[in-house]
């Protein structure tokens, strides 16, 4: 990857938490690919990823800060279920999608008490220390398209 501005990289991973639990993993399924200095995973598997190699194996333990960030109280709020207009049942564990001051967010209702719902507006790996067993599976140039819009394109990708 040293000799190669902006690469795609291709990768199998198998993320788990501090306890060892698994959380997620591309195993049996396409490789995760994205387009690496673009910010397009999370910061310390980027920096983890630089100086691999196609066939290279790693176990990479990142902490919250280089992760999805400590977690921040000020983003969990107690609303109104008039908020929530049109949805009959409000249960914890829902996710939906909230206008924010930085664009959309996710939001997760952490507690329903009669008319009141708790959500938390922080990633839900927020705080937690993961560690991934990644194995680098490919890696080509960029096109120059990729780079300008900040991201890999192919199956998904929906625009010209």
């Amino acid at each position: 990857m040293k000799n190669t501005e902006n690469p795609v990289v291709s990768i199998h991973y198998t993320l788990t938490n501090k306890a060892g639990e698994q959380l997620d993993s591309s195993i049996g399924a396409e490789p995760l690919s994205y387009l690496h200095g673009a910010g397009n995973i999370i910061p310390g598997l980027e920096k983890a990823l630089s100086e691999s190699s196609v066939g290279d194996k790693l176990t990479v333990t990142i902490e919250a800060e280089d992760a999805y960030g400590e977690r921040i109280e000020e983003q969990m709020q107690t609303v109104s279920r008039e908020m929530f207009a049109g949805i009959d049942t409000i249960e914890e564990g829902m996710q939906f999608q909230a206008d924010s001051s930085s664009g959309p967010a996710i939001v997760t209702i952490t507690k329903v008490e009669g008319d009141n719902i708790t959500i938390d507006g922080n990633h839900p790996l927020a705080g937690e220390q993961l560690t991934f067993e990644v194995e680098v599976m490919d890696i080509r140039p960029a096109t120059e398209t990729e780079i300008e819009h900040g991201h890999i394109h192919g199956a998904g990708c929906n625009h010209e």
